[in-house]
């Protein structure tokens, strides 16, 4: 490839996005590629890339798991792709099952459920169908910017809240706020939790990881309401990223536990599949004087390579750089507090949604 070709878009065409590039999914026979071809100045530049939004008309809206390293075996997520544009998301992977990149395609090419509400009443209703707590967020999040007018997060809480279903969330908008009316009554019962990923308190790094999130401010800010409605609250330091972002692990621990979370957790930074080259794309590109020391220390943790994707080890390594990270958060977490048992979700409460035709209970 010449010095003047590269596969990643021109950056007036891709200005307030996490990724630089759109390069082409693991499936697709063919590899995408922006060129300069000299002629600079001749031509207007790229508008900026617009984000689209798609119905997405899934028969089915829960999704199961069975990872013996993660504490939930059901999980909703409203949409597919994410506006906020976090460069090292480990979902970004699942856009090229659509014959998508999961480059820029995936924080601009968004696809909705907005018959999610409805198709989880069914879901509910099923004979045999047994409750556990289900986790919002896990994928992509429910509160990115379009939910603000879509709204197909707060709905999905309605139907939970009407049913005495427990659910946690994960996110990093302070839009969650906006659904403390449902959220609180529903924690007063034991059914809800909230969790904060709050990757770093430097704005001008956050705005360059996570684009579109909210700022590190807004989001300690939502965790100090949702404290103060009574609603379990937990912060996540993920990812944790070596020679960027480590050095933060106390301060960010601190303004939480102050902000009044209960519980803390981690995750060292995942390279699944087409994110490291995108990871790598976004290092060079903002970081070049760190980038070479930073994949040492993420290859030193992750066996030698950029990605172990064990279970066990895929969330915190391994090694004694890992080792150090784990045992530098679990001292902070016990000084600060944070090291409280997980809040336990009531799964005995639930009742399935009436189907439209059923009689009205007299009682």
């Amino acid at each position: 490839m010449s010095d003047h070709t590269t596969d990643r878009m021109h950056p007036d065409g891709r200005h307030g996005r996490g990724a630089v590039s759109n390069r082409s999914g693991r499936y697709e026979a063919h590899e995408r590629a922006w060129a300069d071809d000299g002629w600079n100045g001749l031509d207007q530049p790229p508008p900026p890339l617009t984000t689209s939004i798609t119905r997405d008309t899934s028969r089915g809206v829960i999704t199961r798991n069975n990872s013996p390293d993660i504490g939930f075996d059901r999980s909703i997520n409203p949409y597919r792709g994410c506006e906020h544009g976090c460069i090292y998301c480990f979902a970004r992977p699942t856009h090229a099952w659509l014959g998508l990149s999961p480059g820029l395609d995936f924080e601009s090419r968004l696809f909705v459920k907005p018959d999610a509400p409805a198709v989880l009443e069914r879901e509910l209703r099923r004979r045999g169908y047994r409750c556990q707590p289900i986790a919002l967020g896990t994928n992509t999040d429910p509160y990115q910017p379009t939910e603000k007018r879509l709204r197909v997060t707060r709905e999905i809480l309605k139907v939970l809240a009407a049913c005495d279903h427990p659910l946690s969330i994960v996110t990093k908008s302070n839009l969650v706020c906006r659904d403390i009316d449902i959220l609180a009554p529903m924690a007063a019962r034991g059914l809800a939790k909230v969790a904060i990923s709050v990757t770093s308190l430097d704005r001008a790094l956050a705005r360059r990881m996570e684009p579109r999130a909210a700022t590190p401010e807004r989001r300690l800010s939502a965790l100090a309401a949702l404290s103060q409605a009574d609603i379990p609250t937990a912060v996540m330091v993920a990812p944790v990223i070596p020679a960027l972002n480590d050095m933060e692990i106390e301060a960010i621990l601190g303004r939480a536990a102050a902000a009044g979370a209960r519980g803390a957790g981690y995750i060292l930074l995942r390279l699944p599949l087409e994110i490291k080259a995108l990871w790598r794309e976004w290092l060079d590109e903002h970081y070049p004087d760190r980038a070479s020391r930073i994949m040492r220390h993420i290859r030193e943790a992750r066996g030698g390579r950029d990605y172990d994707g064990r279970f066990h080890r895929r969330m915190v390594g391994g090694g004694p750089y890992a080792e150090m990270i784990g045992r530098r958060f679990d001292l902070t977490c016990r000084r600060l507090g944070l090291d409280n048992p997980e809040f336990a979700l009531d799964s005995g409460r639930f009742q399935p949604p009436p189907a439209n035709d059923d009689q009205l209970s007299l009682f």
